[in-house]
């Protein structure tokens, strides 16, 4: 329920869709005083929401950093799955998560890691057919990292269930603590809280940092860019998450 709760509340934190059903609203509505209140709102939500300079303050404020590793050697470096996507052949390609994998198997052929744990089974709603770690697997394979150093568990569908069922498996192994959590850098605050939770000692190792823009300040203040429509959704996502855990009780 929690998973299919997260799906339909993801649709509804863009604010390009926000302004979408504010005009259809506007074209159903026959009152003035409606109309007027209807266009004020999309005028603010278009301005506030394409805001450049105001979307990477925020992104940037609430973004992890990197910090100095406790030790040099680590049992396992925990990934996080997100980075990779299946078409509708069944062929999988990396996405913007790239950095993830890259961090893991550098830290791996650095020897910062011994064994790499790849957490991420199918995020769709309904088609749980294809799941990505296999597909991480074989690119680490490729990659040179053996394949008795490679752990995967495939089912999980979410931060939480990352965080549950990677447990189970460190508890089976006996792996000795702490692990480095290894994911995006928007995402690691949610990440970290959740697996603390789930009483695992992990150390954050953070990758794909986002940066200011090489526009000039005033383009950034003044000219609206309309893609922070929906990229605020990826911020909006990550608060709504920990809101989320808090309430339930899993962060």
């Amino acid at each position: 329920m929690f998973f299919i709760l997260s799906k339909i509340l993801s649709l509804l934190i863009v604010p390009f869709y926000w302004v979408f059903i504010l005009l259809i609203c506007l074209l159903l509505t026959k009152s003035k005083t409606k109309k007027r209140r209807i266009h004020i709102a999309v005028i603010i939500i278009a301005i506030l929401f394409s805001n450049d300079f105001l979307y990477t303050k925020v992104l940037l404020a609430y973004q992890s950093y990197p910090s100095s590793l406790k030790q040099k050697i680590y049992s396992a470096g925990i990934v996080l799955g997100g980075m990779a996507s299946v078409n509708n052949n069944g062929y999988w390609y990396f996405g913007k998560g790239v950095e993830r994998f890259i961090a893991a198997e550098e830290l791996y052929h650095q020897e910062m890691i011994q064994r790499i744990i790849v957490t991420g089974g199918s995020g769709e709603l309904l088609n749980q057919t294809y799941k990505e770690a296999p597909f991480i697997k074989d690119e680490l394979i490729a990659s040179g990292v053996k394949d008795s150093d490679i752990i995967i568990e495939s089912d999980s569908k979410n931060t939480y269930e990352n965080a549950i069922f990677t447990k189970r498996i460190l508890d089976s192994l006996k792996l000795k603590p702490p692990y480095l959590l290894i994911t995006s850098a928007l995402h690691m605050p949610r990440s970290e809280r959740v697996f603390k939770k789930a009483k695992l000692d992990v150390v954050p190792y953070p990758c794909y940092f986002s940066t200011e823009s090489s526009k000039s300040l005033l383009k950034r203040i003044f000219i609206p860019n309309v893609s922070r429509l929906y990229d605020w959704s990826l911020i909006f996502k990550e608060w709504l998450g920990i809101a989320a855990y808090q309430l339930t009780g899993k962060a």
